[in-house]
């Protein structure tokens, strides 16, 4: 399968907690003032990899704690991240996702694109859009303070957000 990504980073410690493999999809519909990735906004931008050479990648890092789907926005890949994602978990990797999407719209959109998929194997989900007026370096993991740090699975199980502490 292919995914159109703007980037990677191998060694992250600023995308999730630990060690983490960063993969920054292309394509954005947000737009967000400010925000910190806008090469990646745009659909036809960045490249098509093959998504065996990101497994590579990240089974090639011993140290790795989990891996980070950032954005542009990584639900408009959703059903290629959620395949990437059950082989990343098959490894004992734990996923964060970031979305400029809330949860409440994903959970409710679940049944389509994919999402319900992404959700299954995202471990922790920070949501979103970025608003500049509510920029704030002191939270962990986050760019302003509406973005919530959600444990995605008990969520899930839940049908409302339940927050986790980074």
């Amino acid at each position: 399968m292919e995914l159109r990504i703007a980037g990677t980073v191998n060694d992250s410690i600023v995308d999730g907690p630990g060690i983490r493999f960063t993969i920054f999809t292309q394509g954005c519909p947000h737009h967000c003032e400010g925000c910190h990735n806008p090469q990646t906004h745009d659909f036809a931008g960045g490249e098509l990899v093959d998504t065996d050479t990101l497994l590579t990648k990240i089974k090639g890092n011993p140290l790795l704690d989990g891996v980070t789907f950032s954005g542009g926005e990584p639900f408009c890949q959703a059903e290629t991240l959620a395949a990437l994602g059950k082989q990343i978990r098959d490894l004992g990797l734990n996923i964060v996702t970031y979305t400029g999407y809330t949860f409440e719209q994903l959970y409710a959109g679940r049944d389509k694109n994919g999402w319900g998929e992404l959700l299954a194997v995202t471990d922790i989900l920070i949501d979103g859009p970025f608003i500049q007026a509510q920029r704030d370096w002191e939270i962990k993991f986050r760019g302003s303070s509406n973005q919530r740090y959600i444990d995605c699975q008990a969520s899930l199980e839940n049908g409302t957000v339940v927050e986790a502490v980074p």
